[in-house]
C-alpha cells in the first residue's frame, strides 16, 4: 500500500483497507503532469501574496494577465467591467490593448512589482507564464507610445497594409492573419524592426525568471504557408518568437525547450492546427466546448469526450473547462455553477494527457452576478484551492506514466478516470445523488477518499459506491 505524502489533511489520498498487492500497471505511458492556474486579472502584488497558496494547491504554473504597457481606458478606472452609473469605471480588457512593449501597466502593476512577484514564484517553486499579444495594438492606435513607433520605423510601418480592414471571413487565411479583429488594428508582425523590439520585451521577462508564454490570438499571426501581406517579405514571426531565427541581432534568450509556450488557436474551419503545433502547444477550444455540453446536460454521452476534437497530439494541448473568454466575453460558460466547473476540472486533471488550465473566477461572483466584487487586481474566488480541486492536482502528479481508462455509468452521470492499477477519480456530474457500479482496474478491496471520507468497494473487477450531487472522490493506492 502506498500513501502519497501530499502535505495537508484536506488532500485526497486513499487507504486500501483490505490486504492485497497493488499492481504497477504500465508506468511508462506518455503523460502530462503539469497544471496551470490562470490568475485572471490578479495584480502582480496579489499573485505574489498568494504564491504559497498556489504552490500548496499543486499548481505547476501560474499564468498572469498581460504585463505589457497598455491603453488607459475610462480615466484609469479599475473595475473588471463597469456599467453606466457604477461608482468605479473600467474594463478588464484594456490590458489586451498594447501601446508599448515594456513591463508594467496601470491595471496589474509596475516592472518592480512584477519582479517582486517573480521572486515569490522562485521562493515557492512555481513557474510563471505571461500572456502576450503581439498581433495588435489598442483600438485607439494613436495611443501607441513614441518608443514603439520609432523602433519600427514610424507609425505606418507598425501595421499590415490590410491591418485596418475588418475581418469578414475568419476562415480566409489572408483576412485572418492580416486584418483587423474586433476593432484592433493588425500589427505587421513580419516587420523585422517590430520583431526585434518585441523580442527585447520577451527577453526582459525571461531575465526576471518567466518560464512560459500564452500567445493571445495566435491563429491571427501568419504561418510560413499563409498568404503574405504586401508589407511583409516572409511569414517568419513564429520562427523568431520560438528561437529558430534571430532578428537584427536579437534572439530568444533561453532554449525553446526550457519554456512552456502555447497559442490561442481557436478552432474553426481552415485552421492550421498541425502547422501551429510545429512551434507551440495549442488551446483545445473545441474540447472545452464538448466538456461544457456534457456538464450542461449532466450526461457523459452528450458529446464525445474520448476524442480530443483536434488533429494535434493531446500531449500538445492546453485544456480547460472554461477560459477567460468563455466566461467574460459572451458569458458562454458563466452560467455553469462553481460545482459543475469543479467536476469538469477533476475530470480534465485526472486524464492522462492535455495540460489543464484552471480559470480563476472573480471573487464574490455568482450565477446572477458574473463580475462579483468587480475589481481588477483582486484575487479570484476560493475555488482554485477547493479541496477537490487540490486533490485532482496532486492525483495528476501521482499518476505520472499511468495510462488512462475512462468509463461512465449507463445514465452518463458518473464518470471514472482510472490510471492503470494505481488510482481512480470518480465524478458525479449530476444534481442528484448517484449509486453506481463501474468496471475497475484497482485491486479488490475497500477504499476511502481523503476529502469527504467516502468509502468504495472493488470486487470482481467492479468499483461500487455512492456519490452526492456534484461531488468527486479520488483514490490512490
Amino acid at each position: 500500500m502506498k500513501i502519497f505524502p501530499i502535505g495537508a489533511a484536506l488532500l485526497a489520498t486513499a487507504t486500501l483497507t483490505t490486504a492485497c498487492s497493488p499492481g504497477n500497471g504500465n508506468a511508462g505511458a506518455s503523460t502530462n503532469d503539469d497544471v496551470i492556474l490562470h490568475a485572471w486579472s490578479w495584480s502582480f502584488d496579489t499573485i505574489a501574496a498568494n504564491m504559497k497558496d498556489i504552490a500548496e494547491a499543486g499548481y505547476t504554473y501560474v499564468q498572469t494577465s498581460p504585463a505589457n504597457t497598455c491603453f488607459v481606458g475610462e480615466g484609469g478606472g479599475k473595475a473588471l467591467f463597469s456599467q453606466p452609473g457604477d461608482s468605479v469605471a473600467g474594463k478588464w480588457y484594456y490590458y489586451y490593448q498594447p501601446t508599448d512593449w515594456k513591463i508594467g501597466n496601470y491595471l496589474l502593476g509596475s516592472r518592480d512589482q512584477f519582479a517582486a512577484m517573480m521572486d515569490s514564484a522562485a521562493k515557492y517553486n512555481v513557474k510563471v507564464i505571461v500572456d502576450v499579444l503581439p498581433n495588435h495594438t489598442a483600438v485607439d492606435h494613436t495611443a501607441v507610445l513614441p518608443d514603439l513607433d520609432n523602433a519600427v520605423g514610424g507609425h505606418a510601418k507598425l501595421f499590415h497594409a490590410n491591418g485596418f480592414n475588418d475581418i469578414t471571413d475568419y476562415n480566409d487565411r489572408y483576412q485572418c492573419t492580416t486584418g483587423m479583429m474586433g476593432g484592433l488594428p493588425d500589427v505587421n508582425t513580419e516587420n523585422p524592426d517590430f520583431q526585434a523590439y518585441y523580442m527585447t520585451y520577451v527577453n526582459d521577462l525571461l531575465s526576471l525568471g518567466v518560464k512560459g508564454f500564452r500567445y493571445d490570438t495566435a491563429k491571427h499571426i501568419g504561418l510560413p504557408s499563409d498568404p503574405l501581406d504586401s508589407l511583409a517579405s516572409r511569414n517568419n514571426f513564429w520562427d523568431v518568437a520560438t528561437g529558430r531565427e534571430a532578428v537584427k541581432g536579437v534572439s530568444l534568450a533561453v532554449p525553446r525547450d526550457s519554456l512552456f509556450i502555447y497559442g490561442e488557436v481557436l478552432q474553426d474551419r481552415n485552421v492550421k492546427e498541425e502547422e501551429y503545433a510545429e512551434y507551440v502547444n495549442l488551446t483545445a477550444s473545441a474540447y472545452g466546448h464538448a466538456l461544457r455540453t456534457v456538464l450542461d446536460k449532466a450526461d457523459f454521452m452528450a458529446d464525445s469526450l474520448l476524442s480530443w476534437h483536434n488533429p494535434v497530439a493531446p500531449e500538445q494541448l492546453v485544456t480547460w473547462v472554461e477560459s477567460h473568454d468563455t466566461y467574460a466575453n459572451e458569458h458562454e460558460s458563466a452560467h455553469l455553477s462553481d460545482e459543475q466547473i469543479r467536476m469538469g476540472w477533476v475530470f480534465l486533471t485526472a486524464r492522462q494527457n492535455g495540460t489543464p488550465l484552471f480559470f480563476s473566477r472573480p471573487a464574490g461572483s455568482t450565477r446572477d452576478n458574473y463580475w462579483g466584487n468587480n475589481l481588477t487586481g483582486a484575487r479570484g474566488n476560493d475555488e482554485f484551492r477547493h479541496p477537490e480541486v487540490v486533490a485532482a492536482n496532486y492525483f495528476r502528479k501521482a499518476m505520472h506514466g499511468r495510462p488512462e481508462t475512462v468509463t461512465a455509468n449507463e445514465a452518463g452521470t458518473v464518470i471514472a478516470v482510472q490510471r492503470g492499477e494505481a488510482g481512480v477519480a470518480l465524478i458525479n456530474i449530476s444534481a442528484a445523488p448517484q449509486d453506481f457500479s463501474l468496471p475497475s482496474t484497482l485491486p479488490s478491496g475497500t477504499y476511502t477518499d481523503g476529502v469527504n471520507s467516502f468509502s468504495f468497494t472493488v470486487k470482481g473487477g467492479k468499483i461500487s459506491g455512492h456519490l452526492p450531487p456534484y461531488t468527486s472522490a479520488i483514490l490512490i493506492i
